[in-house]
Formats: C-alpha cells, structure tokens, sequence
C-alpha cells in the first residue's frame, strides 16, 4: 500500500517515567509509519506541545492516571475538545469504575460473580462469602488497576486481615468478587481487539503464591490460541460496547465449563503486541481504519 502525500501525526499517551513497566506499543510505530502516520510518544502531563498539532491522540500507557482521575479526565476533555481522541471520550468515561462489567451483566455477558459498593467491617467476610456463595473473594477498589489494593480472604482465615484493610476503604468505593480458582489453576485470558476485529490472545499465569496476573507481578506471559467457546464470548461481549472502540481488551477466566468476564480494558491496556508477529500491523491497520470511519473528515 502506498503511503499518502500528507503525514499524518498521531499521539501515543503515556506517563512520566516509564519505570519498570513493560511498554511495548513502540512496536506499532514503524507500521504505522508506512501508512503514512508519524508517531510521538507522549506524557499526557505534557504542555508543550498543542494537542491540536496532532491529528489523532491515543490513549495508550498511562498508567498513573488512577491516582490523578480528576486531572487525568481534564486533559482528555481538552484533547477531545481540541483533536480526534481513542479511545472515545464517552468509552473512558464508562470504563473508568469497575461498575461497568454490572451494565455488561444487564446486557448478557457472564462475568465474575460480583457484589458492588460493599462497606466493609470487622465482622462481614462469612456474610460476602454466603453472598457469592463461595469460601474466597477478592475485594479490590471500583476504581484502579494494576492489582493495587487488591485482596484474597478466605472465609473463617482472614477476619484479622479484613480488619487491617477496612481503613483503606472507608472513604473509597469498592467491588467484592468470588475468587476463581482457574486462576491458579490455569490463569486469566485476555483477547485483543482492534477496530473490532480479534487480532491475538494471550494466557497470564499469576506466579507462584500470587493471585494476581499482572506482568509487574511476575505473572508468566504465554502466546495462545482461545478455544471456540472463549472466541464467542469476547465477540459477545465486544458487541455491547458503543461507541465502537479503537481498541479493547477483555480479560476472561474458566468457570466451571465456560468463560466469565473478569475485566474489560478501554483506557490504556497494554496490548502485548509482541506476542503475536503480526499484531502490530493489525493495530495500524486498524487505526488508520478506524479513525477514517469514526471521523469522517480525517484528512
């Protein structure tokens, strides 16, 4: 394909110091090049530059925004205000509590069994048990990432830890899940989709005495192919979601013999694009796509 006359120039969004997190949309760069899309990466604290100098601002790894929502959605209204943003204003909006996998739930998407704005005490880990009918939950804050604030309690084992994490969320909205064993026993799944289409998955297999997958965590990252039945819960799941997105990742884990809706990423998931050759050309194909269709007058 060739190139346009007319570069275009897009924005990748990510934090200050990249520190040890493992960034890879760089990878993106070169293909997107070939179609014609010059890329900077960029802190979205950045003030030099007038995003309207770009012709397109992705969120991608900005992943210190959970400490900085109010000032973080600030910026992104003035980019959306200014030039084209992904994903779209009204999709982070949405995504940024977990209260949105209860909206997925009212349209038919199987998640993980959860309970929503729980007060937590001293004395309530058997009555939440009972409630999600299990023996182990996790409980974690509506809004973060990265497993920060996120715990296993096991009923008749862990009153003294719940009382030692009740203060960190006196003042704080929280979610309380039944806690998957194919977590450990298998991992969490996450498929990746651009402009709607699938494009590859991944398996991320929590360490040894850890229940959370993210990478940063020591979780193991392995390449697979989903079974038929996980591919047509993703599709599932993807549909519900409007405006369309650019890009989304839905994290999933085995129940019983289907899949559940663990999480869904809007906002800036890492999207793992070395695991698959191609999946970084998928992603430029799919944005410049993406963005002619979102956008009618992208030039």
């Amino acid at each position: 394909m060739d190139a346009p006359r007319t570069m275009k120039r897009c924005a990748f969004l990510t934090l200050d110091e990249r520190g040890g997190w493992s960034i890879d949309d760089d990878l993106a760069v070169e293909p997107m090049a070939r179609l014609g899309c010059e890329v900077s990466t960029v802190s979205w604290r950045q003030t030099e530059t007038p995003w309207s100098e770009f012709d397109a601002v992705i969120i991608r790894s900005t992943w210190d925004y959970w400490d900085y929502t109010s000032e973080f959605l600030a910026v992104l209204e003035h980019i959306n205000a200014t030039t084209r943003l992904a994903n779209p204003l009204p999709l982070v909006h949405w995504n940024l509590a977990k209260s949105y996998l209860r909206d997925m739930e009212r349209k038919g998407v199987s998640i993980v069994p959860s309970l929503w704005s729980q007060v937590l005490d001293n004395a309530r880990l058997d009555a939440l048990c009972d409630q999600l009918q299990c023996d182990e939950i996790v409980i974690k804050p509506l809004v973060g990432a990265n497993g920060v604030d996120t715990f296993r309690l096991a009923r008749g084992k862990d009153e003294a830890r719940l009382a030692e994490i009740v203060p960190l969320f006196r003042n704080r909205d929280l979610m309380v899940q039944r806690f998957m064993p194919s977590i450990l026993e298998e991992g969490e799944f996450s498929l990746f989709y651009f402009n709607g289409e699938y494009s590859h998955a991944i398996l991320k297999v929590p360490q040894k005495g850890e229940f959370r997958s993210q990478e940063e965590r020591g979780a193991e990252i392995l390449s697979v192919q989903p079974e038929a039945k996980l591919k047509m819960r993703g599709a599932k799941a993807l549909a519900t979601l409007d405006p369309a997105p650019l890009y989304a990742r839905i994290d999933f884990v085995r129940s019983d013999e289907d899949f559940v809706v663990m999480e869904c990423e809007l906002i800036e998931p890492s999207m793992y694009l070395r695991t698959d050759p191609g999946a970084p050309g998928r992603f430029a194909e799919a944005l410049m796509k993406w963005f002619r269709e979102y956008f009618r007058e992208w030039p």
